[in-house]
């Protein structure tokens, strides 16, 4: 992927602002401590490939501008066109939440998905927001709020 030109107003806003909330520096931290190959992207955004480390769980993520895939992003788009698209919008609620709030906040988004649907991304709001189908992610119907304290409910899905 090559940069398109220069960037919109939004485009750089985004840029700056996730510098200066210290998310694209992390981002560009943990793209090195996982090996990664870090190149410039379109639209501002850096792209990393060949991530090593195991966490997140996950074909992409993303820190800040930065879009981490542990393969290459030709072979991840070859396999889910749009998903660039998804990663690109968690870099706009990196912003929106002010930067590392982001990390805590998408974490208790996770786990109350988990709570509610048994999958970490059906009711997390960030994944939601971000496109869950075209980020690769089902839409797993709501359990019961009676399930969650019922014996029944635990059973069947331990």
């Amino acid at each position: 992927m090559v940069s398109t030109g220069p960037l919109n107003r939004r485009q750089r806003l985004r840029q700056v602002g996730n510098w200066v909330n210290l998310t694209t520096p992390l981002g560009i931290g943990v793209a090195k401590l996982g090996h990664a190959r870090v190149s410039r992207g379109p639209r501002g955004l850096l792209l990393a490939e060949r991530y090593r480390l195991g966490l997140p769980v996950a074909s992409a993520f993303t820190v800040g501008n930065v879009l981490v895939t542990r393969q290459t992003w030709e072979a991840v788009l070859a396999r889910n066109p749009r998903l660039f698209e998804h990663e690109e919008r968690h870099t706009w609620q990196y912003l929106y939440c002010g930067g590392l709030p982001f990390i805590g906040v998408y974490v208790v988004s996770t786990a109350w998905s988990l709570l509610r649907t048994g999958d970490r991304a059906a009711r997390n709001f960030f994944e939601r927001q971000a496109g869950l189908k075209i980020g690769g992610y089902l839409d797993v119907p709501v359990r019961p709020v009676s399930a969650l304290f019922s014996r029944r409910g635990r059973s069947r899905d331990a």
